[in-house]
């Protein structure tokens, strides 16, 4: 059970800062040893984000009916990810990506080029500015959140604070194009358990489900209440450090 909450937890926290999921549920895994990760229990935390994120944004998803351009554009923005995320999982090739050395690099450049855009005093917003071109561009950046390391979140706030992007607008963007890509974790998730043959569904999955929204939900609040009123440095300040450390331990490997 305790694993079943550090990794929801680390789901919830990571999946919407802009920090990278992927590369801490790896690390954390890895270094602690954790029997209970599998692809049940991974399947059933995104799954507990997707709730969190459509929950928050309840209202905007409402409107989608009436505002379907906008529906479009962050549909539009999430297939790229979502295509490459697919051909990446089916041809194994995600599994190279998997390793110490990348993530602790992605962590560091990504990081700082976070803090790069997080410079400037920029004024659009996604009401007036958010147009089809820059949704297909940052949904190609969005494509190299598939590194580990990189962080979906991160890239896509990058990309929109260099459009010229308030860093709210920036923050909200990126909470919108998670909806239909971590609904495509969720439902390809599902269709591997199915043809795994492997359909049990035990309380860990629920409780990995609750607990992965609980965290996933109390982030996206807080996290756009901190970003109305401080910079990002504090994340660039932990991919940093982050990055120096993987990096440190995977070339004293050898």
């Amino acid at each position: 059970m305790l694993e079943i909450l550090i990794l929801s937890i680390i789901q919830g926290v990571t999946e919407f800062l802009p920090i990278s999921s992927s590369s801490h549920l790896i690390i954390i895994s890895e270094y602690l040893k954790f029997n209970e990760q599998n692809l049940s229990i991974d399947v059933s935390v995104h799954i507990g984000s997707f709730i969190a994120v459509i929950t928050y944004f309840y209202k905007d998803i409402i409107n989608f009916i009436y505002n379907k351009e906008l529906f479009f554009k962050i549909l539009v923005s999430s297939l790229p990810v979502i295509i490459f995320g697919i051909i990446l999982i089916e041809t194994n090739l995600i599994d190279a990506l998997r390793n110490i050395k990348i993530i602790g690099m992605m962590t560091l450049i990504f990081g700082i080029l976070l803090f790069i855009s997080d410079k400037f005093k920029l004024n659009k917003n996604i009401n007036n500015d958010f147009t089809f071109k820059t949704a297909i561009i940052i949904g190609l950046c969005q494509i190299l959140s598939l590194i580990p390391g990189v962080s979906r979140s991160g890239i896509t706030i990058t990309a929109a604070r260099l459009l010229n992007f308030k860093r709210f607008d920036a923050a909200k963007i990126s909470f919108l194009l998670s909806i239909p890509t971590l609904g495509a974790v969720s439902v390809f998730g599902v269709k591997n358990i199915i043809f795994s043959g492997d359909l049990n569904f035990s309380t860990l999955n629920l409780f990995s489900i609750t607990f992965s929204f609980i965290f996933s939900l109390i982030t996206i609040k807080y996290f756009l209440n901190y970003i109305k009123s401080f910079s990002l440095s504090l994340f660039v300040i932990y991919r940093v450090i982050l990055g120096i450390i993987l990096l440190t331990l995977a070339y004293s490997q050898y």
